[in-house]
């Protein structure tokens, strides 16, 4: 591995942090632990196409960007009537042993380099608790990083029967200039016909580093849905799962993103379909100008006991300039017969066709550019069924366009 970043890290400094938030001691074990394991492990696999390794986390320079003892923020949280949203502390306090048994359980600590990072040095810490029969909306977590670097984890536990939308937002501060780094972690688990809707809506910098992981196991009849849409950052390296665990589990999976200038996003949606009578479907749809890249990888994992199987997924891009690029790789895996299955992508450049009508007809091209690309998204706003994250993603989508 050609970043070393683990050898200016120090057990004091983790103690720091643990003792800053008031943790007890098996949590402070689990940071040591993953802070001893950076040495042997590898950073999290990138998409690769035939001949191209797209993305290559090991050129980033992590020893100047993360300073494990600095991690000024903002952080506002709006709760609902009958749910718990908690500050890390507060969560430790009133719900210790729910964390204790469900930290970890979801996303593995030391899946990969990034993550033990994250593991080892996060900061930002948010549980949302909703108990049983709970029915919740406008669960509002607002995060502003203002330092060089924040590490974020979010825990999200839905008990039997209990619903929950949860909007996340993800913005930098104007206190620290250049480079920064931004690492998020959430773990949500929905116990039997729960529901969980978690949106996340990235507007970082584009002087900004951003390594997110979002992962979720769904019990019986229960439904895990994700929106997220990336706008931000200079790179994003992120994966969306959810593991169908329960029989009639269902997880949706929608993405947007829109880059330009020389923004770089890999994106991973991923869903495991592991009991019966399970449905999943991915949507995504990006946008790419100027010299920015993206590269996108769906999985559609059908386990062998899957019987009775539904998923779909579908991702197209849209690129504005000769400059740009993008590659997509969906996979289906499929190891039971009773599936029915299908797995689409596309990429290319705005329909010739389409901006001679409407120039011939006197809309001026960059209107007529802007409005096919406006017309492009609307498959997927309409997916999203949070109407402030719909409003907000495509009010940014609009002042994108007209930078």
């Amino acid at each position: 591995m050609s970043t070393q970043v683990h050898a200016t890290l120090s057990e004091d400094q983790v103690e720091q942090i643990s003792e800053d938030l008031d943790e007890p001691d098996w949590l402070l074990e689990t940071r040591k632990a993953a802070l001893a394991a950076l040495e042997d492990l590898e950073m999290p696999e990138v998409i690769q196409t035939p001949g191209r390794k797209w993305t290559n986390l090991d050129a980033l320079d992590y020893e100047t960007l993360v300073d494990p003892l600095d991690y000024a923020q903002e952080k506002d949280r709006i709760d609902a009537e009958g749910v718990d949203v908690l500050s890390w502390s507060d969560a430790l306090d009133e719900h210790g042993d729910l964390i204790e048994d469900h930290f970890g359980s979801v996303v593995d600590p030391q899946r990969d380099y990034l993550t033990a990072l994250s593991t080892a040095l996060f900061s930002a810490g948010t549980v949302v608790y909703v108990p049983e029969g709970v029915d919740a909306e406008d669960v509002k977590i607002r995060t502003t990083m203002n330092s060089q670097s924040l590490f974020n984890y979010t825990l999200v536990v839905a008990e039997e029967s209990a619903s929950v939308t949860i909007l996340e937002r993800q913005t930098t501060g104007d206190d620290v200039d250049g480079d920064r780094y931004y690492s998020g972690v959430v773990e949500a688990v929905t116990g039997e016909n729960a529901y969980v809707q978690y949106g996340t809506l990235q507007n970082l910098s584009e002087e900004s580093y951003n390594y997110q992981v979002k992962r979720g196991h769904a019990d019986t009849y229960g439904t895990i849905n994700w929106i997220e849409g990336n706008i931000g950052s200079r790179l994003t390296k992120s994966s969306v799962e959810t593991r169908l665990l329960g029989d009639s589990s269902e997880s949706q999976i929608v993405g947007a993103f829109f880059g330009h200038d020389d923004q770089h996003f890999d994106i991973a949606a991923r869903v495991w379909h592991e009991a019966e009578h399970t449905v999943a479907d991915l949507v995504t749809r990006g946008v790419l100008d100027d010299a920015a890249r993206s590269v996108y990888e769906g999985v559609q994992d059908v386990g062998r006991e899957a019987w009775d199987t539904s998923s779909y997924q579908r991702e197209n891009t849209l690129m504005l300039s000769d400059e740009s690029e993008a590659d997509a790789s969906p996979k289906l895996i499929i190891n039971n017969h009773d599936t029915e299955a299908s797995h689409s992508a596309t990429v290319g450049q705005v329909d010739a066709e389409d901006m001679f009508y409407m120039t011939s007809r006197g809309v001026n091209p960059e209107r007529a550019k802007n409005m096919l690309v406006e017309g492009f998204f609307v498959p997927v706003l309409e997916e999203v069924e949070v109407d402030e994250l719909r409003e907000d993603l495509d009010d940014l989508i609009y002042e994108r366009l007209r930078q």
